[in-house]
């Protein structure tokens, strides 16, 4: 076995995958698995924990692999964390975890996401309960929004014998994870296993419940809870506001993505109206964009993804822009929208762009993409996607206004979770807008300490 090169994973071929929304990566089988674990040098101060948001103990799990104990990494991997197989699909490991790899000196570091996802799926299949609860305390939390954030908070503090229920507006548990990223990059029955796992150590779940409409923060108090997490994402898309942007056929990459996700839109039986048009352009350079433009992909469209940046600059996982690449997604760079024209009945036809150039860098580090002036060409499109990010939800702190927000409404904590009110605590989305789904998990994790200490100190053990 060469130590300095990873075992590759197997894949769907392109040109059959962009036509279906099953899995693209299959994953490692056993003998894979065994073989790449077998590649970490189990270091005595283990870099790869640095990178990781969540603090998992990695050369651990991997051990556990190698000596043939898939059972055994998937009960030390829920020590750290309660999503596992989702983790292990979606998270950016090349810039955490595997970054820090000291195999990257010479070679391919270790494929940690994979192996993880290879731990949970085994768990999964044979159905072993990792996690392991503490006597119930008599102290009861309620979490709002069923997301990466919620369920964190919901698998921290149900460990350690809290009484927890999570409160999710839409029929279906998992927020970003089943409404925002497609089947082919996570499975629904993926999700709804990591929730069931919560279900069977006691977590409730209610459902089709709008905490600031139907239900209030006082309601919930009033039923017992002694603590609040706030995690209801960041579900409010933003646009460019150029002329144009409200004719037909222009989404935002939230609405279409849960058209087609939650609402199952590209399957036949489901009565859920989805534009895909003929040629689409999505707009924006993130892992939301890629998902959006291989999804019109599937849905039979020429997709081009338009951004106003180089390659170099794309903040989209770099394995995710490859997939698109290889489905056949086309990418316009340093290129701009400034207008959008439609036909007689108000139907996008068409959209303008501006020529880009880099100039100096601006508050985020990165060179400031500047117009080329005189440099404009129209192209012909007639659905254009906007996946130009998201800011939190405001129903919640706008209907409760001694809840603290910063300027682009994310509400402001301290590093423990814990809000200008005393007994709401919050994280993920709703604090910093759009993010990774590792980084919203360690949010609740962060925020789990807090409500545990919070209920101790107040209320005592």
């Amino acid at each position: 076995m060469d130590r300095f090169t990873r075992i590759p994973v197997r894949e769907q071929d392109p040109n059959q995958r962009n036509k279906n929304f099953e899995e693209v990566c299959y994953g490692y089988n056993h003998e894979e698995a065994v073989a790449e674990a077998k590649r970490c040098l189990n270091c005595k101060k283990p870099m790869c924990r640095t990178g990781c948001p969540v603090s998992v103990d990695i050369p651990a799990f991997i051990h556990h692999i190698a000596n043939d104990d898939p059972e055994g990494a998937a009960k030390e991997l829920s020590k750290h964390t309660a999503l596992p197989a989702v983790c292990g699909r979606v998270c950016p490991q090349e810039s955490q975890c595997e970054k820090y790899c000291v195999l990257n000196n010479k070679g391919d570091s270790v494929s940690i996401g994979k192996l993880e996802r290879y731990a949970a799926d085994y768990a999964r299949d044979n159905n072993i309960q990792t996690m392991e609860v503490e006597a119930p305390n008599g102290h009861k939390v309620a979490v709002v929004g069923a997301g990466p954030a919620g369920i964190t908070v919901a698998g921290e503090l149900v460990k350690k014998g809290y009484d927890v229920t999570v409160f999710e507006s839409l029929q279906q548990a998992g927020g970003v994870l089943v409404y925002g990223i497609p089947e082919f990059r996570l499975p629904d029955e993926v999700v709804a296993s990591e929730v069931e796992k919560l279900k069977d150590l006691g977590v409730k779940f209610e459902t089709n419940t709008i905490v600031g409409r139907t239900m209030s923060l006082d309601g919930i108090r009033g039923e017992g809870y002694e603590a609040i997490f706030l995690g209801t994402g960041a579900g409010l898309p933003r646009f460019m506001n150029i002329p144009g942007e409200n004719y037909n056929g222009v989404f935002s990459a939230n609405e279409f993505l849960t058209r087609t996700n939650l609402m199952h839109a590209y399957e036949a039986g489901y009565d859920t109206p989805i534009i895909a048009g003929r040629r689409t352009a999505v707009i924006g350079g993130g892992n939301v964009a890629m998902d959006a433009a291989r999804v019109a992909k599937r849905l039979g469209a020429h997709v081009t993804v338009v951004y106003r940046r180089t390659e170099t600059e794309l903040p989209a996982r770099a394995e995710e822009v490859h997939h698109a690449k290889e489905e056949g997604i086309e990418f316009h760079f340093l290129t701009n929208p400034i207008e959008i024209h439609a036909d007689e009945e108000g139907w996008v036809k068409s959209m303008l762009l501006q020529q880009m150039e880099l100039g100096e860098p601006d508050e985020s580090g990165r060179r400031r993409p500047v117009p080329i002036e005189g440099k404009t060409y129209e192209v012909e499109v007639d659905t254009v996607i906007m996946a130009l990010g998201t800011n939190p939800n405001p129903l919640i702190t706008s209907t409760n206004p001694d809840i603290e927000t910063n300027r682009k409404q994310g509400i402001v904590i301290t590093e423990d979770g814990q809000s200008s009110v005393e007994d709401v605590f919050a994280g993920g989305d709703a604090v910093t807008g759009a993010a990774t789904v590792i980084l919203a998990m360690g949010a609740g994790k962060k925020a789990a300490e807090g409500i545990d200490q919070y209920i101790k100190e107040k209320y005592g053990n």
